[in-house]
Parts: C-alpha cells; sequence; structure tokens
C-alpha cells in the first residue's frame, strides 16, 4: 500500500531534521567497511527555504494583498 503524499509542512520538518543530522552528525562517516553519507547541505538549505515558503504562501491571509509600504525620508534643513 502506498503512503500518502506529505504536506509541505510534513515535507518541511523532514528537511530540517535532515540539517540537523548533517549539522550535528556530520556529512558523513565511515564505521569499518561502511559508509553514510548524508544529503548535500546547500541543497538541504535550497529546499527549506523552499518549503518555507510554499508553506508561508499556502497559509497567508488574503487580507492587504495589494497594500505597498513606502518610505519617504526627508533632507533635513
Amino acid at each position: 500500500m502506498a503512503d500518502a503524499p506529505q504536506t509541505p509542512e510534513e515535507r518541511l520538518v523532514q528537511v530540517r531534521e535532515a540539517i540537523q543530522a548533517v549539522l550535528y552528525g556530520g556529512q558523513s562517516y565511515k564505521i569499518g567497511s561502511r559508509s553514510l553519507t548524508r544529503a548535500d547541505l546547500a541543497l538541504l538549505r535550497t529546499m527549506e527555504k523552499e518549503l518555507a515558503a510554499d508553506v508561508a504562501a499556502a497559509n497567508a491571509s488574503p487580507f492587504m494583498d495589494d497594500t505597498y509600504v513606502a518610505v519617504f525620508t526627508g533632507t533635513g534643513r
């Protein structure tokens, strides 16, 4: 039986767990004749940013969608 598709929130949690594994456990290691190489940290960071943007967009409120901010600074006298 196939697993249900993951939500962006679930994938984001997994990517952040993978980042933690690389940060705390290293990129790769070897024990005897066995070795493990984790996912590339740069790729994981890119995936994290994209998934975080997807989650934010999905949870965004349409309130103030057409609002812009302008900052005016005077030259002073």
